[in-house]
């Protein structure tokens, strides 16, 4: 009997962990179609909502770079001017996974917007070297899947590489560089969206092409 009821309240504990997943998840996603539309306060607030109810979630597809929470908190905070709150949240983030390079960019510019340009530079330049790695990656790794959707044109591998070298360069224009970096964050998180779309219709069409020999 014991046995029996121990199973039915883990059974039951599974549910409600699961049902709580697809919570977050999809208040993660509602904020996240509101970043990318610019709606930052309501982003935020999705996002702030998601966190509370789960600390720990980790947005992941299978193809996009992991990215907890936090950094998507952290990054709303930024674009809605709460700079040291996104500081310590974004810190957050990268202190659970170093390889988040989109949190990486915005705690750079997050830095430089308080006044510690220095380190706020590193941070973007790493954030920026982490992203160009990521797609060359892909592009190889899942070359004949949803890598080949990844930045195809190499736009966003040239933009990154004209703000390296703009960094690296004796005339820094930080208008600019806040600017392109805050584009390469958006863009980023568009393109993880954009690749699955055109994988999805690429897999679409080679099914009507088969079905139709």
């Amino acid at each position: 009997m014991k046995i029996k009821s121990s199973l039915a309240l883990f059974s039951l504990f599974v549910f409600l962990a699961g049902c709580t997943s697809l919570q977050v998840g999809g208040q993660l996603q509602h904020g996240r179609q509101a970043l990318l539309k610019g709606n930052n306060e309501t982003a935020l607030g999705h996002f702030y909502g998601a966190a509370q109810k789960d600390p720990n979630y980790v947005y992941a597809t299978g193809s996009s770079p992991k990215q907890s929470v936090w950094s998507y908190v952290g990054r709303s905070e930024y674009l809605t001017g709460r700079l040291p709150q996104a500081r310590q949240t974004l810190e957050r983030a990268l202190a659970s996974n170093r390889e988040e390079d989109i949190a990486r960019l915005y705690l750079g510019l997050t830095l430089a917007r308080e006044g510690d340009r220095q380190r706020g530079l590193k941070e973007i330049e790493g954030g920026m070297r982490g992203i160009t790695s990521f797609l060359d990656y892909i592009n190889q790794a899942q070359r004949f899947s949803i890598g080949q959707f990844w930045d195809p044109g190499r736009d966003i591998r040239r933009a990154i590489q004209s703000d390296l070298a703009m960094i690296s360069g004796k005339d820094l224009d930080w208008q600019r560089l806040t600017a392109n970096t805050e584009w390469l964050g958006i863009r980023m998180e568009a393109e993880s969206d954009l690749a699955r779309r055109q994988e999805a219709q690429a897999r679409s069409r080679d099914g009507n092409g088969r079905g139709n020999r």
